[in-house]
């Protein structure tokens, strides 16, 4: 630090710096460092036994107070842990943030369906001049929110897998809904 507080402040941020390459890319690319790699293979193991889901916590199912309906936030957490077991990548993600991405998604879901209902535009509460709906802004935070959460699902599914995953996602099929739905 110099005599101004002008410098390197609040360490190193999450997400910051060079990301690790999936365990595919590098058995495709031949280990070029010819450092020893790790690989998660569970195939005929009896070491690992399927664990139960946990369950999701009551928040996510908790209705909503103005019309008490309940989000998608549980059945996003349940078909993303589904996934991720399937891929026996259950173990590797912590149960937070998969409740975390759901909430997020199910929200972004809310904004979607008020934006449908209601709009892109809303009344300027003191002028009554037209504005654009604050749901927009809204969801598109959520929509940012939720994607940055899917991109470190994912990336750990990436980096521990060693065949390349091409296919359909939790993350697509909200995609799917919302579109249909709202199409």
């Amino acid at each position: 630090m110099d005599k101004d507080n002008i410098g390197k402040r609040g360490g190193v941020r999450l997400g910051a710096g060079r990301k690790k390459k999936p365990l595919y890319d590098k058995i495709v690319e031949g280990n070029p460092g010819k450092r020893t790699l790790t690989v998660l293979s569970f195939e005929g193991s009896d070491a690992l036994i399927g664990e139960p889901m946990p369950p999701p916590h009551e928040f996510l199912k908790t209705p909503q107070a103005a019309d008490n309906t309940q989000t998608l936030a549980a059945e996003v957490y349940e078909s993303t842990w589904t996934w991720l077991n399937k891929r026996r990548c259950s173990h590797l993600i912590p149960a937070l943030l998969i409740e975390k991405y759901a909430q997020s998604v199910a929200r972004w879901v809310q904004c979607e369906e008020a934006i449908t209902s209601f709009g892109f535009l809303a009344k300027h509460p003191t002028t009554g001049n037209a504005i654009s709906s604050p749901y927009v802004s809204v969801g598109q935070s959520y929509m940012k929110q939720a994607n940055y959460l899917w991109f470190q699902i994912y990336q750990a599914v990436k980096e521990n897998s060693a065949v390349d995953y091409k296919g359909q996602t939790p993350h697509d099929d909200v995609m799917e809904r919302i579109l249909n739905n709202h199409g």
